[in-house]
């Protein structure tokens, strides 16, 4: 910390939060940055306290927090794009089926499956669950209305039949706890222009450039954007957008960008993911910002230490962002937390957001509610050293 004791510290922050694919409303970030700050505040020794959001139709919390001898003001905004996945989820259970078919086929045809593997294989597992755990239930279904039919003849075809759908249906009621359904919408909706932003997204995200863009125009001293999971290349492609279009430089307050858990190959590796890959080589050059990228091997959910450019094999040689860095679950949680943890693989995917037992130089709330910006935290930090960027990416074109 003495290194940038003689720094302009931040007394007021802006802070946008991009969530990956989850249809649940933004309340449930406001519920989680509450509890686990308190625990983190406790366990690191500062005070940090959390006010309903006053103006603005946007959802967000306030929060205070005297940290190192310093108050610090931050305003926090969920950007929100649960509608969207809220639509793109509500489909039939044929429909799903189609999806499945059709997103396998995406990634296997394209080689793109075979390339992710060869990065990291938890996520593509993660991947595959859904496929092995939706065919496994269709699998049943058909089971029982053979059963029926074989003991009862063709008398039992439709009581078969009947229970296979209602079978079906049971499963597609209990994916609150199986998550094959949820797992299977979020790829297809990735793959489903091979790797294109979706028409709606693309126009979020251009809502999302502009209320950023104001945010940078007010008196604070730091803005922060926070995109987690499918969060991160949304977060890329928003401000790569946004310091092609603006002036970042004339701006007062620091521009930063953490990305965590991110899942980027997933998209940057399609066929038609020009404009990611573009966004990525262009934003992983710039001097406007700060970008650091935070995953841990433990999280199985994630591309962990795979610097997305690199890997996407997009870098150039001016390349300077991200800093890729491990929150290192194994030694900053507890032996019983991890414990506790290892095989909650949905639950270590937002640990990113949540309280460590033994935080390193990666604790969220003191790098969004803390008295220093993104660059100066990590200013002296090295990148990991068993971060992964061979180029893996059969697809690496940044244009048409």
């Amino acid at each position: 910390m003495s290194s940038h004791t003689n720094q302009p510290r931040v007394r007021r922050r802006r802070v946008f939060y991009i969530p990956g694919y989850d249809p649940m409303p933004p309340r449930r970030y406001r519920e989680l940055y509450r509890t686990e700050s308190q625990k983190q505040a406790r366990i690191s020794g500062y005070e940090i306290a959390i006010a309903p959001k006053t103006t603005g139709e946007r959802f967000g919390w306030r929060v205070t927090s005297e940290q190192d001898g310093l108050t610090v003001e931050t305003e926090f905004e969920v950007l929100v794009w649960s509608d969207i996945v809220r639509d793109s989820m509500s489909v039939s259970i044929p429909a799903t089926y189609w999806q499945l078919a059709r997103t396998a086929w995406i990634y296997i045809s394209t080689g793109t499956l075979w390339r992710l593997m060869r990065l990291r294989k938890g996520p593509v597992i993660a991947a595959l669950y859904p496929v092995g755990m939706l065919v496994s239930q269709l699998l049943i279904a058909l089971a029982v209305a053979w059963a029926c039919t074989a003991m009862a003849g063709w008398w039992g075809l439709f009581p078969g039949a009947a229970a296979a759908v209602a079978l079906l249906l049971w499963f597609r009621k209990v994916d609150n706890r199986l998550f094959a359904y949820y797992l299977m919408h979020d790829y297809a909706y990735s793959a489903q222009l091979k790797g294109k932003t979706p028409a709606k997204l693309h126009d979020r995200l251009a809502s999302f450039r502009e209320t950023i863009e104001a945010a940078l125009k007010s008196d604070v001293d730091e803005v922060l954007v926070v995109g987690h999971s499918s969060g991160a290349h949304m977060g890329t492609s928003v401000l790569a957008e946004l310091i092609r279009k603006t002036n970042v430089q004339e701006r007062r307050a620091a521009l930063s960008f953490l990305s965590l858990g991110q899942v980027v190959p997933m998209v940057s590796f399609l066929p038609q993911a020009y404009e990611l890959r573009s966004d990525l080589q262009f934003l992983s050059t710039r001097s406007e910002l700060t970008w650091v990228d935070v995953s841990a091997p433990g999280d199985g959910c994630a591309f962990a230490l795979c610097d997305p450019v690199a890997v996407t094999g997009v870098a150039r040689s001016d390349k300077r962002w991200p800093l890729v860095l491990s929150a290192a679950f194994t030694q900053t949680l507890s032996p019983e937390r991890w414990k506790a943890l290892r095989w909650r693989f949905f639950r270590l995917h937002f640990q990113y957001l949540c309280a460590f037992d033994k935080p390193g130089s990666y604790d969220y709330f003191r790098i969004t509610a803390g008295p220093l910006t993104l660059k100066q935290r990590f200013a002296d930090r090295e990148a990991s050293r068993s971060r992964i960027e061979t180029p893996v990416s059969k697809f690496t074109s940044v244009r048409p």
